[in-house]
């Protein structure tokens, strides 16, 4: 699927539209993302923030990544559903939880990120590019 993409929370209080293609997927095992994600890794496609619409009202909490940068995640404050996360040193981007964008999407990890701290039990696919910490940014999208 492409573009347009739309998305909700598990309540449905939240709910977004993504009016670009994504800039890349990302498989995450950073710490950070294993707690919210019940131990096991994050999968995000990241956009562009201003091709990112969210309607309802969001919560938010942050904390210093293992990057140095601040976090900030974004969530329904009513279901707890993670919508998206924004890293400090780039608030032009957005990186949008594959679990909140409705399917049939078609979208899937491009590489998995901060393997160094996966568990020895992680499995991740040989096929996909790897990074044991950060990854460098996406290239910019063209402008349409």
């Amino acid at each position: 699927m492409t573009a347009p993409y739309s998305g909700r929370c598990a309540c449905g209080q939240i709910t977004l539209t993504i009016a670009g293609e994504t800039l890349g997927t990302r498989q995450c095992w950073c710490r950070q993302c294993q707690k919210i994600a019940a131990g096991g890794p994050t999968h995000n496609a990241v956009f562009r923030s201003e091709d990112v619409e969210v309607q309802g009202v969001l919560a938010t909490a942050a904390w210093t990544a293992a990057s140095g940068n601040t976090l900030t995640f974004s969530f329904c404050p009513s279901c707890g559903t993670q919508v998206y996360g924004q890293s400090s040193a780039r608030m032009h981007l957005k990186t949008v939880r594959f679990g909140v964008i409705d399917e049939p999407h078609g979208l899937k990890p491009q590489m998995v990120i901060w393997t160094a701290d996966a568990p020895e039990w992680a499995v991740i696919d040989p096929a996909l590019e790897r990074f044991e910490g950060q990854p460098p940014n996406p290239a910019p999208a063209p402008k349409d």
